[in-house]
């Protein structure tokens, strides 16, 4: 390593702090999934780009921990003689604190969970005063500047008045005095705007605190929030966003503050308690509550899916004909081009705003990559021997999309289509479960891998997530995974099923629909699909299916059929109705 890296710079700053070690998390203030380029400091420091993962800077070792889906991305975008690989959840970072080591941090970018824990290792965390990154960091990005809208209540289907008072009902039953918000989504949620500081992710970077008698003061910078009606704003006070700490120290003196030690801040708990007051540690009511939808949200995100599918089935009917023209020609499609094409598709589409997410475009081997991101790097031609996977969504004025399909554009060898398959099937299972009203996404989450397993193969992400109105494409409390998550499962509940299969080196499988989950029987729910895109059935051992299996893929695409046809480009419909042919046309 050069004297002047990034890692040579912060091993520096520790020794002028007499500090053992840092650590750096992925995570910004927020605990945002993804971080504005300026919060990024773990890619700065190691060359990661994933989103979750953090590093260990000791004097003597350099450990980064990423989970599952970046074991392979991590290896190909880190200094593998400089930096150790750990995985995130086997190997957690206690296990590697020396004892009694000092160990320096951002109390602003760790939670009092991780806190907790780490305490316990027999290391001393030191939290830092200042931010070391604001000097080491040269050519550091701005801070994100974006603007704030209003959400309208045609959209949101519930007043920002009507929501603070859920909330602060919720404060009293707990004796709170004040509720700390720092999830920018919740924000968004209970103010109803949106912002556009972070690509993708329509959220304002902010926190707020929540009186009990309703009284809201939201930090964030005037500046940002200078196009929202006065109607909105006359409800509030405004206030620096760096102001959070200090407005925490002065208030806390006899106060109870309900902060949520899963998201907030380690350094509002310092705050709280070294100034008399009294922390009240509960999950914060808003999000669990904005993960049960309205009708009028519902309504959104069907409407968008159905806009979201015109434009897949318009990019997929291209591609069919895209693909083999330029193999012919002997100009293969590349991943980039795909994914510009399809871009311009949705654009096409009424009230879209942006893409939910980086979309990832990845043929043949980097498809075994979870989080791939084509660059020009890495981009790889699309070809009729391997499996192009293309996992994208769209933000729309009214919703958020999210799906998966992985195609073939010529035959594939046998172990493929076994394994495509087995993905098809476990995909199946679960959308087709019938389960008790409460569950909880652990319960259900075998449902997904059975047919994997039978063949002792197994994929190391979880099956479903929430998605966010509007909001986050990864949206808390729900998910749908190995990992025990109590969230029960409910009736307005948005999720996605995407079981995969990635085999390193060679290629990747994921298929994914966004579902609603919706009543049944007395006392069960089932899941009802939002996304309206056929599914690639070429290579499939159609023998494999079963009548149940094979009838609701019929009905699945007689569905998308009857509600895409008319929106679809007219050159694109005969694709469309060949995509949806029934199973019994595809067996004879």
């Amino acid at each position: 390593m050069q004297p002047t890296s990034p890692l040579s710079a912060l091993r520096t700053y520790l020794r002028t702090q007499a500090l053992d070690g840092m650590i750096v998390p992925r995570a910004d203030a927020w605990q945002s999934e993804y971080a504005a380029p300026h919060d990024d400091k773990l890619a700065w420091l190691t060359g990661f780009t994933g989103s979750a993962g953090m590093a260990l800077v000791l004097q003597d070792r350099a450990l980064i921990l990423v989970d599952g889906r970046y074991q392979v991305q991590v290896r190909n975008e880190v200094d593998l003689q400089v930096w150790e690989i750990h995985h995130l959840h086997n190997e957690p970072l206690e296990t590697h604190l020396p004892a009694g080591s000092r160990i320096g941090f951002d109390p602003m970018l760790m939670v009092n969970g991780q806190f907790d824990a780490l305490s316990a290792t027999g290391c001393k965390l030191v939290p830092l005063a200042d931010d070391p990154f604001a000097t080491l960091w040269h050519d550091r990005p701005a801070a994100p500047n974006g603007a704030i809208r209003e959400m309208p209540l045609s959209v949101a289907g519930e007043s920002s008045d009507d929501k603070r008072a859920r909330i602060a009902a919720i404060l009293d039953t707990h004796d709170a005095d004040y509720l700390a918000v720092t999830q920018p989504d919740n924000i968004a949620w209970l103010l109803n705007v949106r912002g556009s500081d972070i690509a993708t992710s329509p959220v304002p970077l902010s926190f707020l605190l929540l009186s009990r008698n309703r009284d809201v003061e939201w930090f964030v910078d005037a500046g940002k929030a200078s196009g929202l009606p006065q109607t909105l704003l006359s409800g509030l006070t405004l206030s620096p966003m760096g102001q959070l700490v200090p407005r925490c120290q002065q208030i806390a003196d006899g106060k109870r503050i309900q902060l949520d030690a899963d998201s907030a801040p380690v350094a509002l708990r310092f705050a709280v308690e070294q100034h008399g007051g009294e922390v009240r540690w509960a999950a914060d009511p808003i999000t669990l509550i904005k993960a049960t939808k309205n009708s009028v949200e519902l309504e959104g995100y069907r409407d968008s899916h159905q806009k979201d599918g015109a434009a897949w089935v318009n990019f997929l009917a291209w591609l069919a004909h895209e693909v083999p023209a330029r193999l012919a020609a002997g100009k293969p499609l590349t991943e980039l081009e795909a994914q510009a094409k399809q871009l311009t598709f949705r654009e096409q589409q009424e009230n879209f705003i942006e893409s939910s997410f980086d979309t990832i475009s990845a043929a043949g081997a980097n498809a075994a990559m979870c989080h791939y991101h084509s660059s020009e790097a890495t981009n790889t031609a699309i070809t009729a021997d391997s499996f192009y996977l293309n996992d994208s969504g769209g933000q729309y004025h009214n919703g958020t999309t999210d799906a998966t399909r992985t195609l073939a554009f010529g035959p594939l060898d046998p172990q493929r289509k076994l394994h495509y398959t087995a993905v098809l099937k476990g995909f199946l299972s679960l959308i087709t479960l019938q389960f008790p009203a409460g569950s909880f996404g652990h319960q259900i989450d075998a449902f997904a891998r059975r047919h994997l397993w039978e063949l002792g193969i197994d994929f190391d992400h979880g099956t479903g997530h929430g998605v966010g109105h509007q909001l986050l494409i990864h949206e808390a409390p729900h998910r749908i995974a190995k990992k025990v998550n109590l969230w029960p499962l409910t009736a307005g509940n948005i999720m996605t099923i995407e079981p995969g299969y990635y085999l390193e080196g060679e290629y990747g499988i994921r298929i994914e629909n966004q579902v609603e989950v919706v009543d049944s029987l007395p006392g069960f729910c089932r899941f009802a699909s939002l996304t309206m895109i056929p599914i690639d059935l070429s290579q499939v051992e159609l023998n494999q299916l079963t009548d149940q299996e094979k009838q609701w893929l019929d009905d699945y695409h007689q569905q998308v059929r009857e509600v895409l046809s008319p929106r679809v480009d007219s050159d694109a419909r005969p694709w469309l109705f060949a995509a949806t042919a029934p199973v019994r046309v595809l067996v004879s």
